[in-house]
């Protein structure tokens, strides 16, 4: 166990040492006191060795154990020499301090004995003191121990909790990057098809020479634009990679993504008031994979802890603005069918973050978990 602290030992020495000093004076004031000078001088060595005890429980307590068999003086000291090795040490060594002093009080009561008690009754109050004491100081030792574990399990759940949210973060970072290697993979890999076609037709038209350029112009345009996006995304290369991989998945892709959820047998209501009539162009990748993303987690969730209640998902926005998507689901009471890690919301919000935007997700007060998702649009 660890030193107590200066105050508790301050403290300690002082109450103490109030009540050695109201047993003198009881002594004192209740007639001839033959003892007087051993009692004084027993209660300083007793309010000198309770630092002692407070510090090294054992050897203070069998002191004060001693000294009690001497004088009366001393037995508020032992008693608190007692308990104090009780919640200090382990049961064992305690009990050896309280039979200690139990014997001293037994040889005071020899020699000092008290009037209108009889030695018997007296010694069975104080060895019922001594057990009493013995169980508090046990108790409290046990009660501080129990804290202390808590807090140190607390304390592990918070680390390992920590750990899992940067584990989710730097996983999630490495999808992202690997989406974005597909997509400027694929990207580049098109606009080595229009080279090579300037590189081996160099008789073709003006036009078609031009509207090659053109696209490879284009291309580069949007391949930067897409190598802005993942310049701070750090990750290693996992073995095996395909660079000629298709793009991942796009706004145009949730609808789709809907469907999928109804056929394995969700009830999703889908609502669409972003312009119909926009190219998927003017839609940054980034952003159209962001939201199919923040779609995708949701029905997850939707189907592992709120299986067969509605889900809706709803989607607006427009150019120069901010792409919103919206779900919610009524919550249900029941078990989860799938366990979960909960920490896919962990790697959403980074993603979402990752792509300028912002996502959000709490109970509102209609019972629903409500995921919004605010993504700047993008062309």
């Amino acid at each position: 166990m660890p030193r107590p602290p200066r105050l508790v030992m301050l403290g300690s020495t002082i109450a103490i040492s109030l009540l050695v000093g109201s047993v003198v004076w009881t002594t004192v004031t209740s007639g001839p006191a033959p003892w007087l000078r051993l009692d004084i001088a027993a209660a300083v060595v007793a309010c000198t060795l309770v630092p002692v005890a407070v510090t090294w429980p054992v050897a203070g307590g069998l002191a004060l154990a001693a000294l009690a068999a001497v004088s009366p003086v001393a037995t508020p000291a032992a008693t608190f020499a007692a308990i104090n090795a009780a919640r200090q040490r382990p049961f064992p060594t305690a009990v050896a301090v309280a039979v200690a002093g139990l014997a001293g009080h037994a040889l005071q009561g020899r020699w000092r004995p008290l009037t209108g008690l009889s030695y018997g009754w007296w010694l069975l109050l104080m060895a019922a003191a001594y057990a009493a004491l013995l169980g508090w100081g046990t108790w409290a030792r046990a009660r501080q121990a129990l804290v202390m574990s808590l807090r140190e399990r607390a304390r592990r759940a918070e680390a390992e909790q920590g750990r899992r949210v940067t584990e989710a973060r730097i996983a999630e970072r490495t999808r992202i990057a690997q989406e974005m290697h597909d997509v400027l993979a694929h990207r580049l890999s098109l606009l080595a098809v229009y080279a090579g076609a300037l590189e081996y037709r160099p008789d073709s038209s003006p036009e078609r020479l031009a509207a090659a350029a053109g696209v490879i112009r284009g291309g580069v345009h949007q391949a930067l634009d897409e190598l802005r996006e993942v310049v701070t995304v750090l990750r290693q290369e996992p073995a095996g990679a395909d660079p000629d991989s298709p793009p991942g998945p796009e706004l145009r892709d949730v609808p789709r993504l809907v469907g999928e959820a109804r056929e394995a047998g969700l009830t999703v209501s889908f609502e669409d008031r972003t312009d119909p009539n926009l190219a998927e162009a003017a839609v940054a990748p980034v952003t159209g994979r962001t939201a199919y993303r923040v779609v995708q987690e949701a029905l997850t969730n939707a189907r592992k802890h709120a299986a067969g209640q509605p889900v809706r998902v709803h989607l607006a926005g427009s150019p120069g603005g901010t792409l919103v998507v919206d779900v919610r689901n009524p919550l249900s009471y029941q078990l989860p069918e799938l366990p979960g890690a909960g920490i896919g919301l962990v790697g959403l919000t980074e993603r979402v973050s990752l792509a300028g935007g912002r996502l959000d997700h709490a109970v509102n007060v209609a019972g629903e978990f409500h995921l919004r998702a605010e993504l700047p649009w993008r062309t």
